[in-house]
């Protein structure tokens, strides 16, 4: 075996050790053990959600939106 060879063997293995123990870490950690203040900023930011859908689906917002688009084409039209 080259020298090149069991360099890659030690890199490989290293990397490989790294990424299953994080795998590992990680995986406890979803097993019901999460932070309380994570669990409340997850569910702060899905109502975020949930309401700023609702105000890009509603049609009031299209329309507000098309006016805003045709005042700024007149907009330029009259400086210009």
């Amino acid at each position: 075996m080259d020298v090149f060879t069991m360099v890659a063997i030690i890199v490989f293995v290293s990397c490989a050790a790294g990424v299953a123990n994080q795998y590992f870490r990680n995986r406890s950690k979803a097993d019901g053990k999460s932070d309380p203040a994570v669990q409340r900023d997850i569910d702060d930011l899905r109502e975020r959600v949930e309401v700023l859908e609702q105000i890009v689906t509603d049609e009031k917002y299209d329309l507000a939106k098309e006016f805003n688009r045709l005042d700024d084409r007149e907009d330029r039209r009259g400086s210009a």
